[in-house]
This record gives structure tokens, C-alpha cells and sequence, in this order.
């Protein structure tokens, strides 16, 4: 049974890794072109936190999240 699968699964890998470049290529630009100017000024502005801060945006809202919540949560046990 397990022979089964793994001859499946490479036979699918030799199938799906046919692909041509130009294909790849392709497949890569149409998500670049999707994104719009928010994305892309949220990536920038990302970056630049992360240079500065060693943490990304979202690190920093769910710390500051985590914070929140154990402040919360030892106010309601006292």
C-alpha cells in the first residue's frame, strides 16, 4: 500500500514538475500585479519596522494583544 502511494505520488511530481518556465513566470506576476497600493504601502511600511524594531507589525500587535489580555485577565482574578 505504501509503495502504491509513493510510486502516485511520484508519478505526480514528474507530471506537475513539467512545467515550463515561462509558465512559472507567469503564474508569479499575476499575483504581483493583484496586489494593490494599501499592500504595498502595509509591505513598505513592514519593512521598514522590521529594520528598525527586529519585529513585524503583526508581532507587535499580537504582543501588545498578549499584554492586554493578561492585564485583563489578572484585573477579573482579583
Amino acid at each position: 500500500m505504501i509503495k502504491l502511494k509513493l510510486t502516485i505520488l511520484f508519478i505526480i511530481l514528474i507530471i506537475v514538475s513539467g512545467c515550463s518556465e515561462f509558465a512559472l513566470l507567469m503564474s508569479g506576476s499575476s499575483i504581483a500585479i493583484s496586489q494593490n497600493a494599501y499592500v504595498k504601502a502595509y509591505n513598505g511600511l513592514d519593512v521598514l519596522t522590521i529594520m528598525q524594531s527586529d519585529k513585524s507589525i503583526k508581532k507587535h500587535i499580537y504582543d501588545k494583544g498578549k499584554q492586554h489580555v493578561q492585564t485583563l485577565t489578572r484585573i477579573a482574578n482579583d
